[in-house]
């Protein structure tokens, strides 16, 4: 991506991802995510029927995924699993459209709310999450371990659908 001109997410199309896309979506968790989920977890996440998942694609053909969002339903529930952006298209709206995306697919199988959890030292996915309507629920403490350093806490968040 070139600094001539902004981009506008609108450009972004979601796409529902299947097992078959489970290897390009744990290369970019791989990419953003210590520790990574194999490729194997990903596509057994995506082979249970509870799941939905969207990848954000990007450009003509072929098409580039920059960004995913796993989450699964459960009764009138739904949590987004794992969510990210490719570094180089973060802060552009696509992890808004990637949460306005799963929102919709959970609304429409009749979820009432949408959870998820985020380390609290993320503060552009907190600031993401609050933007799209989400309320603080809790604190984890100590929940994700990081190499080499100390434990952070998770701050877990529900949004009304």
């Amino acid at each position: 991506m070139t600094d001539a001109a902004p981009f506008d997410a609108r450009y972004v199309s979601l796409l529902w991802a299947g097992p078959e896309h489970a290897a390009e979506i744990a290369r970019l968790h791989g990419e953003l995510f210590s520790p990574a989920w194999s490729e194997e977890s990903v596509k057994a996440l995506l082979d249970h029927p509870a799941s939905t998942a969207f990848m954000a694609m990007v450009g003509g053909a072929p098409k580039t995924c920059v960004g995913f969002v796993l989450a699964q339903l459960a009764a009138d529930e739904a949590e987004i699993l794992t969510i990210g952006v490719a570094k180089d298209w973060q802060r552009k709206g696509i992890g808004r459209r990637l949460v306005e995306g799963v929102a919709r697919a959970a609304q429409r199988a009749e979820a009432k709310k949408l959870y998820l959890e985020v380390a609290a030292d993320n503060d552009a996915a907190m600031e993401l999450y609050r933007r799209a309507g989400f309320l603080g629920t809790g604190l984890r403490r100590g929940y994700y371990a990081r190499p080499g350093g100390a434990a952070v806490d998770a701050v877990t968040f529900a949004l009304k659908l």
